[in-house]
């Protein structure tokens, strides 16, 4: 039974609150200190700078919050370092433009090139004006696709931080190949959004939903400070026994706390301002540089067309590539270990016989739960029912004794009304875990994190490592699995430049640990395929294959 302990607090509690939401934030049994001390290692650096309390939730708030990290915690930003934007950013036609900057070979074309090699171009920023920018700080993305191969892999954009970029290109097939690169957002959006993600406590609400015993309903407001309610009344609070996390509700006019019964999305809120939102908008975000580099051609190598992946089976712990990985014949190729196609219904079964798969997280590990129900029948899907965006979903081969199960994480949660008993955390989840040889873990985190200051996601990351430790301490055997974030969003709640830092956070919170990774963020930045956070099935498929190689690695 999920434990709740419930209290209530006046106005003049609130801002005592906060510390409450910092220091008395304990940990459940399994975290031990050394856990604890581990993570604390690679948060050494500065801390975000301290603000004030935030208003209620409206226009850009005069005040902003604190966006520095629970104490032990601090030190974080040396993993999110992105190049400063001088300037106010007032005028826009200063920005950086995807219509005037461009980019060229760093050396004279040739007939053809080395598989294997690598292409390096330069990149020069230049603002709506056609004039080269002086410092660094844009989002860019450089692909070389094969368009005729169904063939793509990202490339590296190293900020040189004075208005021009090195692309790294690696030439991984033979053929034509093509360079595309994109500007996501310029350097001063990526001010915009740092900005918000410092000093805002949330760009979004939610709603909770309190019952009578007569099945009379009251909503209110809830978040994750009590300073985001912006109710006079007092606030219900919230801490979870098994993660040690807090969660705030304004109290209900009549209901008391303990009423609470279900959990949906609220509003969106108007963090930016009109010039912010112009730098934010679709006409300079993700768009297309001009070409500037004519097709080239990749010569075949001792009669190989392909870089081949190495020889070493796929296991956990393997030390990740630049890049992971890429496309041929729309099938991924790793660049870390051996990686393995499950093209049969046949060939995943027997892969996954004997094996419980433990999948938590969000919508995105949704699709491959999905994705396995769909493309092998013997997967019977078992009804549950429960609220089917947020789970529990279960699908069951009895003959080969296969369980295949999803259910997203606890608050916070964009969704829709679903019962707060549902809403496990995924600390809670891993500790009822015995683990071994025929577990499989797969956990997905971060996409509902980008609408809050990093120090949120970076104490559900302290809480998750410490029992995903403790997990693989009791049991070695046990396979788990961290999915990276991956592309899609492009606004103020979810964009690119968020997911880009939460798979920094994620990357380091578990290196140390005898994890998989699978890097979604690079699988879905390969293809000339459109950006979606939910990606389609050719991108699903040869992501599922992968935790498949994981699992069945010969």
């Amino acid at each position: 039974m999920r434990v709740l302990v419930t209290y209530q607090m006046s106005n003049k509690q609130l801002r005592a609150s906060t510390n409450l939401f910092i220091r008395q934030f304990k940990w459940p049994r399994i975290v031990a200190v050394a856990s604890v001390i581990a993570i604390c290692i690679f948060y050494i650096g500065v801390s975000w700078p301290e603000r004030a309390v935030p208003l209620p939730p409206g226009p850009r708030p005069a005040h902003k919050s604190s966006g520095s990290l629970p104490q032990g915690f601090s030190g974080l930003t040396h993993l999110l370092h992105w190049p400063l934007t001088p300037g106010d950013g007032g005028d826009l036609l200063a920005s950086t433009s995807p219509q005037t900057s461009t980019y060229h070979l760093r050396s004279p074309a040739q007939t053809s090139y080395t598989l294997g090699g690598y292409l390096e171009a330069i990149l020069i920023a230049r603002d709506h004006q056609g004039r080269p920018k002086a410092h660094g700080g844009d989002l860019f993305r450089a692909q070389l696709l094969g368009p005729d191969l169904k063939a793509g892999v990202p490339g590296d954009v190293t900020d040189l931080e004075n208005g021009t970029y090195l692309l790294t290109l690696p030439l991984l097939w033979a053929g034509q190949a093509q360079v595309q690169v994109r500007l996501i957002h310029s350097s001063e959006a990526v001010r915009v959004l740092r900005g918000i993600w410092r000093d805002q406590w949330a760009t979004v609400d939610f709603t909770g939903y309190f019952r009578g015993p007569t099945g009379y309903e009251e909503t209110v407001t809830c978040n994750v400070n009590p300073l985001l309610i912006g109710e006079e009344e007092g606030t219900c609070h919230y801490r979870d026994e098994d993660s040690g996390e807090l969660w705030f509700c304004a109290r209900p006019p009549t209901l008391p706390c303990d009423s609470l019964v279900g959990h949906s999305s609220g509003r969106y809120w108007n963090v930016t301002t009109p010039h912010e939102e112009a730098l934010l908008a679709r006409n300079v975000t993700n768009k297309t540089l001009p070409q500037g580099i004519p097709p080239i051609w990749v010569a075949q190598e001792n009669n190989r067309s392909l870089v081949l992946s190495p020889p070493q089976p796929c296991h956990p712990g393997i030390p990740a590539p630049r890049p992971s990985g890429f496309y041929h014949q729309n099938m991924w190729h790793s660049l870390s270990c051996s990686s393995r196609s499950f093209s049969t219904a046949d060939s995943i079964l027997r892969c996954l016989a004997g094996r419980v798969v433990h999948m938590m997280g969000d919508s995105t590990l949704r699709q491959w739960w999905e994705y396995l129900r769909d493309t092998v029948p013997a997967l019977k899907p078992v009804d549950l029912h429960a609220t089917y965006h947020t789970g529990p979903l279960m699908a069951v081969d009895t003959t080969r004794a296969i369980v295949l199960q999803w259910r997203t994480h606890s608050w916070p949660l964009r969704s829709l009304r679903t019962p707060v008993a549902a809403l496990h955390s995924v600390v809670r989840e891993l500790g009822g875990l015995a683990g071994g040889p025929h577990t499989v873990v797969v956990l997905s985190l971060g996409a509902h994190f980008t609408t809050f200051p990093p120090s949120v996601f970076v104490q559900r990351l302290a809480g998750v490592r410490a029992a995903v430790a403790a997990l693989l301490a009791r049991e070695p055997d046990t396979l788990v699995v961290i999915k990276l974030a991956n592309t899609g969003y492009k606004s103020v709640y979810g964009s690119d430049w968020f997911t880009l830092q939460v798979n920094r956070l994620l990357r380091a919170a578990f290196v140390d640990l005898r994890v998989a990774f699978v890097d979604a963020w690079e699988m879905t930045s390969s293809l000339a395929l459109p950006d979606s956070i939910h990606p389609g099935r050719c991108v699903v498929r040869n992501e599922v294959d992968l935790l498949l190689s994981h699992v069945c690695p010969t």
